[in-house]
C-alpha cells in the first residue's frame, strides 16, 4: 500500500466513518472451517488442569476439525509440565500455540517457551480451508516506563502484519492472547492495530477481517467496530479476583500445593468452544455451561463490568457478516 494510500484510508479512520463492508468469499470457499478454542487454561494454577485439557483434546477429537488452538496463559515450559504437553500433542490433528503473558513466568524466556511447545514463532499466520489465519504476539515491551505484564504489539510486528494481509485475498481471522478492542487491559496499542486490521478491509473493498479472537479477560464477550468482530473467550479454568476476595474452595491439601486457586472463581466444568466459518461467512460458536465451585460473584458483591461479566459459560453466538 502506497504511503499516500494509507494517508487517505487514516484520514477516513480517524472521521470516525462506520465501514460496512460486504465479505464476497472467494468461490473456492465452498467448505465450512471448523475448529476447537480453549484459552488460560494455567496449567500452573489449576490442580486439575490435566483433566481439564484432557476433557477439551477428548472432544476436539469426535468432531472433523481444521485445527486446534490453545490462546495463551497456558504453561511455562518447566519440566513437570511435559505430561500436560503430552495430552495436548495427543490430538491426532493440526494444532496451534498463542502466546499469553504468563507462559514465560518462572524466569523462562519466550524462546523456551516455543521450544517447550515447538511453535514455529511468536507470530506468524497460515491459511486453512479457504480461510486466512494470522496468530499476534501481544507481548512486545511496552515503550517507555511500564509497570507489570507487557502487552503491546511494536513497529516491526506491525509492519508485518501490513505485509501479511496485503499478500493475501483470503478472509481473514486474527488471533491473539490480549483483546485488540480494549487497551485499557488488553493491547495497550489496540487502536492502532485496529486501524491496521481496517485500512486492510478499506484496501480490498470488502470485509476481509472476519473477527479477532483472544483470551487473557477470562471472560464471556464480544462486540464489533468497524465491522470487524471481537471475540473475547472464556477461560477453560476460572476467573482472578485476587488477594482481596480469597476463598480456599478445595481441600486444604490442594490450596497448600496450588496457593493462587483460592484468588480465583474456578468453573466446575472446563469451558472451550467449536467455531464454524460458513461459505456464507457466518461464524458460529458453540456454548459451554459451566458453575462455580464456591461463592460467585453475586455472594461476594463483587462489581461486574458489562464487556467483562464473571460467568462460568461461553456463551453461543451465531455472527453474521
Amino acid at each position: 500500500m502506497s504511503l499516500h494510500r494509507r494517508s487517505f484510508l487514516r484520514s477516513i479512520l480517524a472521521a470516525g466513518t462506520v465501514i460496512s463492508l460486504p465479505i464476497n468469499l472467494p468461490a473456492s470457499f465452498k467448505k465450512s472451517l471448523k475448529f476447537g478454542l480453549i484459552a488460560d487454561v494455567h496449567k500452573d494454577i489449576m490442580h486439575d488442569s490435566d483433566e481439564r485439557l484432557q476433557d477439551f483434546v477428548a472432544a476436539a477429537g469426535n468432531r472433523k476439525l481444521d485445527f486446534i488452538m490453545q490462546l495463551g496463559d497456558f504453561c511455562i515450559p518447566a519440566e513437570k509440565n511435559q505430561g500436560f504437553m503430552d495430552i495436548w500433542n495427543s490430538y491426532p490433528g493440526e494444532r496451534h500455540h498463542v502466546l499469553g503473558n504468563h507462559d514465560n513466568d518462572g524466569g523462562y524466556s519466550y524462546e523456551d517457551t516455543l521450544a517447550f511447545w515447538k511453535m514455529p514463532s511468536k507470530y506468524y499466520s497460515f491459511d486453512r480451508g479457504g480461510i486466512h489465519i494470522a496468530i499476534l504476539d501481544g507481548n512486545d515491551p511496552n515503550p517507555g516506563e511500564w509497570e507489570g505484564y507487557h502487552r503491546y504489539i511494536a513497529s516491526g510486528q506491525q509492519e508485518w502484519l501490513r505485509k501479511d494481509l496485503a499478500s493475501t485475498d483470503l478472509p481473514t481471522l486474527i488471533f491473539s492472547h490480549q483483546t485488540l478492542e480494549d487497551p485499557s487491559g488488553g493491547v495497550a496499542n489496540a487502536a492502532e492495530i485496529r486501524t491496521i486490521l481496517e485500512e486492510a478491509n478499506l484496501e480490498s473493498g470488502r470485509s476481509k477481517i472476519i473477527a479477532c479472537l483472544c483470551g487473557h479477560e477470562h471472560t464471556d464477550y464480544h462486540t464489533k467496530i468497524n465491522g470487524i468482530y471481537y471475540i473475547q473467550i472464556n477461560s477453560a479454568s476460572y476467573r482472578w479476583v485476587g488477594g482481596d476476595h480469597e476463598v480456599i474452595r478445595y481441600s486444604m491439601e490442594i490450596d497448600k500445593k496450588y496457593p493462587y486457586i483460592k484468588k480465583t472463581i474456578p468453573y466446575k466444568d472446563p469451558l472451550y468452544t467449536f467455531i464454524e466459518i460458513k461459505p456464507s461467512g457466518k461464524l458460529s460458536m458453540t456454548s459451554k455451561i459451566s458453575s462455580f465451585v464456591g461463592p460467585g460473584p453475586g455472594e461476594m458483591k463483587l462489581v461486574e463490568l458489562e464487556n467483562s461479566p464473571i460467568v462460568a459459560r461461553i456463551s453461543a453466538r451465531k455472527l453474521t457478516p
